[in-house]
């Protein structure tokens, strides 16, 4: 079987500095696949390269096409990112916002067909959005906003979801909501999902697979229980935690006692 997405030794540089290194990593159709890492790993920054936003060195690959020979109007037909900060304009109603992410499907100096419109109002009404369609999205809460977010991604009907920290700034119940709209959303459209991920738990109680970045490189690939152990957080993340036992780990961070110290990341 193809792979949905293929990363053969991706590698990233900014300003002679090595941000993401020798990542290979093979993602099948319906997986959800989470990059987690301390902040500085190169999570978002490999986000990016999957979808051709910085230059790369290796392979990437979506559906066994190598990105670059793909014009961006195709590749965003395959791939949907959402970003950890969207530039969300305050003036557009939510329906127009959502109609964005048929760009990919609309000509030049053409106008949306009912096939567009359609997808907008399927993408609307999976994330709950028919009563406020019309709102302007300056009104919106910061939940009512993600799910635009994701409408808009949704309207794209790209085979690949890559989300950048989905549940930044949001309380625990609008984490829970999105993360399990996603899975939903998983199931039901055959989706494939990327997600970079701060909350190990979260990553751990939906991700297939998680794959740890540390300083760039690859440094652990597995389930949750493989890749969640204390010794490997405190490794990497420089971080004493207890990993309770379950059907998904948890991650619960541990107090320092007052004869220790904690050893600031380097």
């Amino acid at each position: 079987m193809t792979a949905v997405l293929e990363l053969r030794a991706l590698g990233v540089e900014f300003g002679g500095r090595q941000v993401v290194a020798s990542l290979n990593l093979s993602i099948e159709r319906g997986e959800w696949v989470g990059l987690i890492g301390p902040n500085g790993a190169g999570k978002t920054t490999a986000l990016r390269a999957m979808t051709g936003l910085v230059q790369y060195s290796g392979s990437v690959r979506v559906d066994g096409a190598e990105i670059t020979l793909l014009s961006r109007r195709d590749l965003a037909r395959r791939v949907a990112l959402v970003p950890q900060t969207p530039v969300i304009p305050g003036s557009l109603s939510v329906s127009d916002y959502v109609l964005l992410g048929r760009t990919p499907h609309i000509s030049y100096l053409g106008r949306e067909s009912s096939r567009d419109l359609s997808a907008v109002a399927r993408a609307v009404r999976r994330l709950d959005l028919d009563t406020l369609s019309t709102r302007s999205l300056a009104g919106l809460s910061g939940g009512e906003r993600q799910r635009a977010v994701l409408a808009r991604a949704l309207a794209q009907e790209a085979p690949l979801l890559l989300l950048d920290e989905p549940t930044t700034a949001l309380d625990i119940g609008r984490q829970q909501s999105v993360l399990e709209l996603v899975d939903c959303l998983r199931n039901d459209l055959e989706l494939t999902v990327v997600a970079a991920m701060h909350d190990l738990t979260l990553a751990g109680q939906y991700a297939d697979r998680l794959v740890l970045l540390s300083g760039g490189l690859p440094a652990a690939e597995g389930t949750p229980a493989e890749v969640l152990t204390e010794w490997t957080i405190a490794e990497h993340y420089h971080a004493r935690v207890d990993v309770l036992a379950g059907p998904t780990p948890a991650v619960v961070p541990r107090r320092t006692a007052e004869t220790e110290t904690v050893p600031w990341p380097r």
